[in-house]
């Protein structure tokens, strides 16, 4: 015998995987659905969170008719003729939230100031700089049109109007248009519940004496600092070790507090890797291996009503896992039927970067400009998947597709910032 009976493994160049990213990514859509129910908030509170129900306008936006400049308020029948200049008395000073009650009489202006309501007889504004101004009285010439510088009441937003639908993430300027149509409260999705654990005997807890052959526990960190930011609010079920009762109690006590479990370890083909034996039994899971580096084995399911991620133990898989895989899954539980874009655009890597046809690869890089203004992408230094460093010092995934093999210095990439993603 020539070679050994062996199982497949990242590093192996024939055989990577079962299922490719993209596949992996529309299976696990495709199996879960909304969460989130409906609640009322105040506006202060609805920052991140998916609206429930659409914005409809309860006034028009303008409210009434309003000068867009600062100027002088006039009725177009006192425009000059072409190659005439207009002798106007100004008879009143009006300003925001002060209305001049009067009426104009032929050959009469008000000088207005910005956003000011437009008196019921005039209908122009003419700007403070294109007028001559002596004491009370303005000249004015025939460069002007009837009925400019002035906003109609509704042209923004007309009263009845829908102006956000539901189903999108509430950002600050969402929020700033809700509260200038005096709209106080809203209604949002509720925040997904996601129980995270870490698993094995391994791991510490933080403040825990450091230990011969354990290591500190980051993955429960960064996957609760993820779900804290997509708007999940967290049940943190701490680490529990490789004995099989106290996974199973864990994963049964979590499908019941929780819409969604997260792990980190124990998927994979260890002898000790107790997670995947127990959750066989627990729930209806599948155990894939997926054509990518990091993160190769990958757990998805239910146990019971609960959705579950089962993610490598290598901190840096954790990441790639959870937002190539997790996040758009919990964006459609929460609701979110128009996500925020996440724009994977093209960069010049500055140096070559190895890479087997056969996988996708999440190579962690800093996106910056270079001299020439054309974006460039470099790797952070070592790339293996437990180098938590090589994320923390990134600003982007350089995305090697599936087909891909290695990368010359100065071939465009694919690059996906983490603005899009974090």
């Amino acid at each position: 015998m020539s070679m050994l009976d062996t199982q497949s493994s990242c590093d192996d160049e024939k055989e990577f995987g079962t299922l490719s990213v993209d596949d992996a990514r529309q299976k696990m859509l495709s199996a879960v659905t909304e969460k989130a129910v409906c609640e009322q908030v105040h506006l202060t509170d609805a920052i991140d969170r998916t609206l429930a129900k659409p914005i409809i306008s309860p006034i028009n936006v303008p409210s009434h008719r309003n000068s867009a400049v600062d100027g002088y308020a006039i009725a177009h029948i006192d425009l000059p003729k072409k190659g005439d200049i207009k002798t106007l008395n100004v008879v009143a000073r009006v300003v925001a939230g002060h209305p001049y009650q009067g009426s104009l009489k032929k050959g009469e202006c008000i000088q207005i100031m910005t956003g000011a309501q437009m008196p019921s007889s005039a209908d122009t504004v003419i700007m403070q700089e294109h007028v001559e101004v002596h004491g009370d009285i303005i000249h004015i010439d025939a460069r002007h049109q009837a009925g400019q510088n002035v906003r109609q009441a509704g042209e923004d937003i007309k009263k009845g109007a829908v102006v956000l639908e539901a189903g999108i993430k509430l950002t600050p300027p969402q929020i700033g248009l809700i509260a200038s149509l005096g709209i106080a409260d809203v209604h949002v999705k509720t925040p997904l519940v996601a129980a995270v654990f870490s698993t094995g005997d391994e791991v510490l807890n933080l403040g825990e004496a450091p230990a011969e052959a354990c290591i500190y526990d980051s993955n429960r960190y960064s996957l609760m600092a993820a779900l804290k930011k997509v708007g999940c609010n967290v049940l943190d079920m701490g680490i529990i070790p490789d004995e099989p009762e106290q996974l199973k109690t864990a994963f049964e006590m979590a499908s019941q507090n929780a819409d969604v479990i997260f792990t980190s370890g124990g998927v994979s083909v260890g002898a000790a890797d107790y997670t995947k034996q127990v959750l066989a039994k627990a729930g209806s899971i599948n155990f894939w291996k997926v054509a990518m580096k990091p993160g190769r084995p990958v757990a998805f399911g239910h146990i019971n009503k609960t959705t579950f991620f089962g993610l490598p133990g290598n901190p840096v898989a954790v990441m790639v896992t959870f937002y190539q895989f997790a996040l758009p899954c919990l964006q459609k539980m929460l609701g979110l039927n128009h996500p925020l874009v996440n724009p994977i655009i093209k960069a010049k890597s500055t140096h070559s970067i190895r890479k087997i046809a056969g996988r996708t690869e999440f190579q962690r890089g800093f996106l910056s400009k270079g001299e020439d203004g054309a974006w460039e992408v470099s790797t952070t230094g070592q790339q293996g998947s437990g180098i938590l460093r090589s994320m923390s010092e990134a600003n982007a995934f350089i995305l090697l597709e599936h087909h891909q093999s290695t990368v010359h210095e100065g071939e465009s990439v694919l690059v996906q910032p983490f603005s899009g993603l974090f």
